[in-house]
């Protein structure tokens, strides 16, 4: 997933780093153009498995007929080869175009009664180790980590451990999604797609991202892993709070 450059450090000198690879690969369903994303190497069959689902395109991974990867194009057949399929937009213009926000009533809302404990998510973020600049995010049940991903960006990343989840038949009402980076919007309306109950990321969530989240029953935990760890919504799926520091 690296690739060493040649740069010059500034005051002089030359050297090598790493720098992250990044593909740009066009996502066909059924012989039509769907989007063109950009990806790290490597786990395409499990990212656009859980990329489609997160669209609403699929229902489930026994949907898809077949997964052809070539170098910078993915072609998925589905087994209704004639279902006509697009990008679900649930970001809606308000007045003039001038707002944008998340339409909540066309999000599903969370059905789980999970509850994690404080030690499984620092636990979780402490065997992320995502190496710079790449976003890591993992699926935990019980304690485990069960899916792992590692990817430029971090959506892409939450796509492709929803397809490993669907692959291998996980079920996502009992498990947590664990990351780094910020938390998003889109990244919450992913989680309510698959009904995982809880996110824990080492950022901080974004405003609408709480807001939705509130909404729907989603569970976010920010600056997972620290002293600053913070539950911002639905606190009574988290566990052993009391006594922790922080303020």
């Amino acid at each position: 997933m690296f690739k060493r450059i040649a740069c010059i450090r500034i005051g002089g000198g030359s050297v090598t780093r790493d720098a992250a690879e990044e593909t740009p690969v066009a996502i066909f369903v059924n012989g039509r153009h769907l989007t063109t994303i950009a990806l790290s190497p490597g786990g395409f069959e499990d990212f656009v498995t859980g990329y489609l689902y997160t669209e609403e395109i699929i229902r489930s991974a026994d949907e898809i007929e077949s997964v052809r990867i070539e170098e910078n194009r993915i072609s998925v057949i589905t087994k209704n080869i004639f279902k006509r399929v697009s990008v679900k937009k649930t970001i809606l213009s308000g007045c003039g175009g001038a707002v944008s926000y998340i339409d909540t009533q066309k999000l599903p809302a969370i059905d789980s009664d999970l509850v994690v404990a404080v030690p499984e998510i620092e636990a979780a973020v402490a065997a992320l180790n995502a190496p710079e600049p790449l976003d890591a995010v993992a699926l935990v049940t019980e304690g485990r980590i069960v899916a792992r991903a590692e990817d430029l960006d971090r959506h892409n990343a939450l796509d492709e451990v929803i397809g490993r989840g669907l692959r291998e038949s996980l079920d996502f009402s009992r498990t947590a999604a664990v990351g780094t980076g910020a938390v998003t919007s889109e990244m919450v309306r992913k989680c309510l797609a698959a009904n995982i109950p809880v996110l824990a990321s080492t950022g901080a969530p974004t405003a609408l991202a709480v807001e939705v989240a509130e909404e729907t029953g989603l569970c976010i935990v920010g600056a997972a892993g620290t002293p600053e760890m913070a539950v911002y919504t639905h606190p009574e799926r988290v566990a052993g709070m009391e006594g922790r520091g922080g303020s």
